[in-house]
């Protein structure tokens, strides 16, 4: 519950504040046809759908999508998110992840595996609507 506070008192007895702490940060990415979405998130990427919501047959889809413990929204709503977004993702496994990507032989991406300055491996994929996602892990060796 955002904003919630309660107090306790700390290892010397007096009254400490304690903040609300997130339990999970979901973006919600901007996408202009659901079909091209499917395609990339799910056909591609490996994402699968966990939910959508539309409020007839003729309004914008809203999902939610997951894969290995990553959650994104997808929304077809005039206002909820900027084509440009830019996700950046801790994971591990990418040289794998990346290996089965390029074997799917994708038309429209085909993402390096690059080594980032931050010291970590570096895969960054461009979503049909120009919102990026890059796939990071740290590098075993600095």
């Amino acid at each position: 519950m955002c904003g919630y506070r309660r107090s306790s008192l700390d290892v010397y007895g007096e009254r400490k504040i304690e903040l609300m702490q997130a339990q999970k940060v979901i973006p919600t990415l901007r996408i202009f046809d659901y079909k091209k979405a499917i395609e990339f998130y799910i056909d591609w990427l490996g994402f699968t759908i966990v939910w959508e919501h539309t409020f007839d047959d003729n309004a914008p889809v809203y999902m939610e999508v997951e894969k290995d413990g990553i959650t994104l929204h997808l929304s077809e709503h005039h206002g909820d998110g900027t084509p440009g977004t830019h996700v950046f993702i801790w994971c591990t496994g990418l040289k794998e992840y990346h290996k089965e990507l390029i074997d799917k032989k994708y038309k429209y991406n085909r993402p390096g595996l690059d080594k980032a300055f931050y010291g970590a491996w570096c895969m960054v994929v461009n979503d049909p609507f120009d919102n990026k996602i890059s796939f990071n892990e740290k590098l075993s060796e600095p």
